[in-house]
């Protein structure tokens, strides 16, 4: 099938054509391209033409796609086994790994996608505590779990829909909203409730209403309210994890937290994902504790094989600081870009994350976010993809470089932007 009868059967047979929203270009318009293959810094589509890739499977591909190390691991671990429903060495490995690079946390459980690392992580925590209510952020996205749907972001910006049809009332009774990087308005929800609140939930750098960093003693000052409460403090670093440090955003940040989700690169490009946490709370999950979770496919060998490959290549190559510094110049040289072709923009980077906000003030909360030109970043969009660069096709997903992005692959990105921008500036 050529593009568009495929996307003609996938509206037929899948609700909007596709099996995550964001995949829809509903933020940007137009018809989604579909992917055949990829290597490196590049995918390519079903008439085979290449693109620079900046979505990097939304986070997973931090050594670039295919790379040979994961290959032969799943090649190996294919002549012995897709899934057992029991123990494997792997998985003591993989959580070996894991906490050997992440700071504070003791135990960790082994799951299979970023959402369902993020609901077990809550549900230990009010079973920790024995109470009920949670903190999150406007515009932060935890998955797709009903308490973390109440004005999301992420594709839930992206579309328009601030909560969700199907969640209950009693889950939004539940769930205590703020703005993110608004310090003052968490502090009046633990005035009122601080006895009835579990946990604080938060993306320690916001990827889901693009890329918007912490601002100064906003993550210190979640760490004091929860220590002041009994609170529960859970980093969601699905997107974050091993890839801002070695041990994350916590570790960038030096905040310790009392639980952790961790998803996308800990798979290696599979579905794996992990909540880790320190041992007093951990111990609450069964068979030790009463808090009850459980999934037949998860540590399951192949993403093991891949997320453990994955690890320790990572570990031998501590390639974090030539990342930023790849960042880094990738933002300066869009921020020269645009300066010259008159366009006003705001590139928020840290490390291998990045997003281009067409607005001239700063972006630092989700209404400053939303306040950005959407329909301009579509029109760079479409340009940009004409030029061969796939960028996250809404205007509220971070993009991402990988260790293939070397410099002439950032010269190129620089070079078709700077083409874009002086359309955009006429």
């Amino acid at each position: 099938m050529n593009q568009a009868d495929l996307w003609q059967k996938a509206c037929e047979k899948i609700p909007g054509g596709v099996n995550s929203p964001v995949r829809a270009f509903g933020g940007v318009g137009g018809t989604p391209i579909f992917i055949s293959r990829s290597q490196g810094p590049f995918i390519y589509d079903l008439d085979d033409r290449e693109y620079i890739d900046l979505v990097l499977s939304f986070g997973p591909m931090i050594l670039g796609h295919n790379p040979l190390v994961v290959k032969e691991a799943l090649e190996k671990q294919i002549q012995k086994g897709l899934s057992f429903g029991a123990c494997t060495g792997a998985e003591v490995l993989l959580a070996d790994r894991i906490l050997s690079m992440v700071q504070g946390m003791d135990l960790v459980r082994l799951v299979n996608s970023g959402t369902e690392a993020t609901m077990s992580a809550v549900r230990v925590a009010r079973g920790y505590t024995r109470r009920d209510k949670i903190v999150k952020f406007k515009g932060c996205y935890h998955g797709h779990g009903d308490s973390f749907l109440i004005q999301a972001g992420s594709g839930a910006l992206t579309h328009g829909v601030p909560s969700s049809l199907g969640v209950t009332a009693g889950v939004a009774k539940d769930t205590l909203v703020a703005s993110y990087n608004h310090l003052e308005e968490v502090d009046v929800l633990f005035e009122k409730h601080s006895h009835e609140i579990a946990a604080v939930i938060v993306e320690p750098v916001a990827g889901n209403m693009g890329v918007v960093t912490p601002a100064p003693g906003f993550l210190e000052g979640l760490r004091r309210l929860c220590d002041a409460s009994g609170a529960v403090l859970i980093f969601d670093e699905v997107m974050t994890g091993f890839r801002l440090a070695r041990g994350g955003a916590a570790e960038l940040f030096g905040i310790k937290p009392d639980m952790m989700t961790l998803g996308k690169i800990v798979g290696g490009g599979l579905p794996l994902a992990a909540y880790a946490g320190r041992r007093e709370i951990m111990e609450m999950v069964s068979p030790l504790g009463g808090v009850y979770q459980a999934g037949t496919l998860s540590g399951n060998p192949m993403a093991t094989a891949a997320g453990l490959a994955q690890l320790d290549l990572l570990e031998q190559q501590k390639p974090w600081a030539e990342l930023a510094l790849h960042g880094s110049r990738l933002a300066q040289a869009l921020r020269d870009a645009a300066a010259a072709a008159r366009v006003a923009i705001q590139v928020n980077q840290i490390g291998s994350m990045i997003t281009v906000f067409f607005t001239d003030k700063p972006v630092v909360d989700t209404e400053t976010a939303m306040a950005a030109n959407a329909s301009t970043f579509a029109r760079f969009f479409h340009a940009m993809l004409e030029r061969g660069i796939y960028l996250p096709p809404s205007q509220y997903e971070s993009a991402f470089i990988s260790t293939m992005h070397n410099d002439s692959i950032l010269n190129k990105i620089t070079e078709k932007a700077a083409e874009v921008f002086s359309l955009l500036g006429k």
